[in-house]
């Protein structure tokens, strides 16, 4: 197996046994989650304006320090500002922990994601598992955040929430285990492995070129998993003010925001490893870029297509989601899940 990060850093400090190991788990830890954190400000407050701007045709932020990149500290200062506004009877323990669960959930998520050549927190035999499963409580949070907030909108986009991971979580892992067929393993790094072979055309055999019908499904179901167009309906705006993050303010609004985009980032994460090669370049024995920036490359291209959707998409109705996810997405990842089953049995 291939040295993880923690690994690394004990062994720059000189150090080793218990002690390396935590030292260099949290040094890790910490770098890893900086990093995210720092993708998510760019992204949040600067790039998701600019973005939107360029599709609509618009002019975004372009005052505030070059570029307008200066948005970033001053929503930051202004956000962290304002005073934390707790509304009668609500739930005070689930209402606080909400958005610690909803960003949390999030980072732990890239403990197990490769991204680099060394650059992995842990590689567990069952980390493709371990992902969904922590990604899934960010579930939990949006419950609590609307039940909490004695709020009938946000206990309205609570439930929302709840509905649509439940119809499109269940499509998303069957198509990611359909995946693990052709890879043979949940590893992470095993997976990344497995699409280094040559395809032909001098590309390497990504999922998303071996079967780009999983793909596109894994696209779509990610998208409602992140809660982006069409299926932004836990939050829609226009029919519940903002759903379950509707009486919230200050840090913990912005913890809210954060942990929104720390799933995009993770969604792009998940999709790059099982689909795209990790960090790879798609061409056989050609290395462009170090692996680090590919693995950035690609989940920021994610993130630029859920940008897309948000622009370009309108919103469905929440029994439309539904059925789409329950009568469309699940017979449609259940059908490629056999078809995969069996071509690689008969290649096999």
């Amino acid at each position: 197996m291939a040295s993880t990060l923690p690994d690394t850093i004990s062994s720059l400090f000189g150090l080793g046994g218990l002690v390396g190991d935590v030292v260099g788990s949290l040094v890790g830890a910490v770098l890893v989650g900086s990093l995210m954190l720092t993708m998510t400000a760019l992204a949040g407050p600067w790039a998701k304006r600019k973005i939107t701007a360029a599709f609509t045709d618009r002019i975004a932020v372009n005052r505030v320090g070059p570029f307008g990149l200066l948005i970033i500290v001053a929503d930051a200062v202004r956000l962290l500002s304002k005073e934390l506004i707790v509304p009668e009877d609500v739930d005070r323990p689930a209402w606080d922990l909400a958005p610690f669960v909803l960003a949390s959930s999030a980072l732990l998520g890239f403990a197990v994601i490769p991204m680099g050549n060394g650059i992995q927190l842990a590689d567990p035999e069952v980390g493709l598992a371990y992902v969904f499963a922590v990604a899934s409580i960010a579930s939990v949070g949006l419950v609590m955040a609307g039940y909490a907030s004695n709020n009938k909108f946000s206990l309205l986009g609570g439930l929302r929430a709840v509905a649509q991971n439940l119809a499109y979580e269940i499509p998303l892992v069957i198509t990611a285990a359909s995946v693990v067929i052709f890879a043979g393993t949940l590893q992470m790094s095993g997976i990344v492995e497995a699409q280094t072979a040559a395809l032909g055309f001098g590309l390497k055999s990504w999922y998303a070129f071996v079967n780009p019908f999983a793909f596109l499904l894994f696209l779509v179901a990610n998208l409602a998993e992140v809660g982006r167009n069409p299926f932004d309906t836990p939050e829609a705006p226009t029919e519940i003010v903002a759903g379950y993050q509707t009486e919230y303010s200050s840090v913990y609004f912005v913890l809210m925001y954060l942990g929104e985009f720390l799933h995009i980032f993770l969604g792009g994460a998940i999709i790059a490893t099982v689909f795209l090669g990790g960090p790879t370049s798609p061409f056989v024995g050609v290395e462009i870029l170090p692996g680090f920036l590919w693995f950035v490359v690609k989940i920021w291209a994610v993130f630029l297509f859920t940008q897309w959707m948000r622009s370009a998409i309108p919103r469905v109705r929440i029994d439309q989601l539904i059925e789409i996810g329950w009568k469309g997405m699940l017979v449609l990842s259940f059908a490629n899940l056999v078809l995969t089953a069996v071509i690689v049995g008969v290649i096999a």
